[in-house]
């Protein structure tokens, strides 16, 4: 995979550096609850005030807001970016040396790519730089258009997320094992056909696994594909329902498997302990629910504790090696979700495929 241009190759002092961020956080009590992606991009803007960047200009949406909601203002980010930072970061003022623009979807114009707006948002910069790796997979006017208008460049987490997923694809450390879990076969599917091919084994869990075993999408990979043998089922879809631990074959007629069983699980942690490079993607059961989680916390522990080069991608995924405390001890958690997919898939990303490379 070519990379593009690095934000280490842009002479940015005295300069004023617009830098698109992923600062797309959940938020509670009008507090940021989660500030992992704030934390990812701390990197770059120390490395742009080191380097004597005049001003930094930050700009990033925030949920799907329908015009102005004040629901959805960056207003929290910007109180906990100034705390992780230790310098001001000011919102909507055009003065300070750290500026952190309104959410950009309050502006119609940013999903639909819009060059005015662009223009706008690129209004007295010097140059781009685009750190928001898990919104590159959208043609925004914060993410596309606004990179043909100013020279452009990737901060230093875009261009790690795209080292460490790209080189999933290319040359990982034998044996690669990726997991995929989830609840849908068809949102990953391309992502299960690209992966399949470096991959040795894909280990599946989740209600993926039972919708593969009615289908034939995985027959032709090369692969070894392995699917649980056992599974929790449940009366029904609810966290006080019934449950049995039976054989996938063995669920009661109108009972839902809502987790991988416990021999599965420890097979798939098995599987994972010899592994030289794993990939992580999806739940293997309904997780959020204490009863039907132990089979992704086996998976999650299994993936921490590998020798290999370790990568989880997917907002479920990433939830549970954070919630488990268990991030620190993974070499690569993504900050994407869909953008991870899209990339995995094959897609160009738009906010990458503008940015020249080096």
């Amino acid at each position: 995979m070519r990379l593009p241009r690095s934000v280490r190759e842009a002479d940015v002092k005295a300069k004023i550096v617009l830098v698109r961020v992923d600062f797309n956080v959940p938020l509670e009590d009008g507090s940021v609850a989660d500030d992992t992606r704030i934390r990812a991009a701390l990197p770059t803007l120390e490395l742009l005030r080191e380097r004597g960047a005049a001003r930094i200009v930050l700009i990033s949406h925030l949920g799907r807001p329908d015009g102005v909601d004040p629901a959805y203002s960056l207003r929290p980010v910007a109180e906990r970016a100034t705390e992780l930072l230790g310098s001001a970061v000011a919102l909507e003022d055009a003065t300070g040396p750290i500026t952190l623009r309104e959410n950009t979807r309050f502006q119609a114009g940013e999903t639909a790519n819009d060059a005015s707006f662009a223009a706008q948002l690129a209004d007295g910069c010097d140059l781009f730089v685009n750190d928001a790796f898990g919104a590159a997979h959208r043609a925004h006017s914060s993410t596309e258009a606004v990179a043909r208008l100013l020279p452009a460049y990737a901060g230093l987490l875009l261009t790690r997320e795209l080292e460490e997923l790209g080189g999933l694809l290319d040359q990982p450390a034998r044996p690669f094992v990726a997991i995929v879990g989830g609840a849908k076969v068809d949102d990953k599917i391309g992502v299960l056909r690209s992966i399949a091919q470096p991959a040795d084994t894909l280990l599946i869990g989740g209600k993926m696994a039972e919708e593969l075993r009615e289908r034939s999408d995985l027959d032709s990979v090369d692969a070894l594909v392995e699917l649980p043998d056992d599974v929790v089922a449940a009366s029904a879809f609810e966290p006080d329902a019934e449950t049995q631990t039976c054989a996938w074959d063995a669920v009661p007629n109108g009972w839902l498997g809502l987790d991988i069983g416990p021999t599965s699980s420890a097979r798939f942690a098995e599987i994972i302990a010899g592994a030289g490079t794993v990939f992580w993607n999806g739940p293997m059961g309904v997780f959020e629910w204490d009863r039907f989680a132990a089979g992704t916390r086996a998976v999650a522990q299994a993936v921490a504790a590998c020798a290999g080069h370790t990568v989880v991608g997917g907002g479920d995924s990433v939830r549970a090696v954070q919630e488990l405390r268990l991030a620190q001890r993974v070499n690569w958690v993504s900050t994407g979700g869909g953008a991870s997919l899209e990339l995995l898939e094959g897609h160009d990303l738009p906010g990458v495929a503008v940015i020249p490379t080096s």
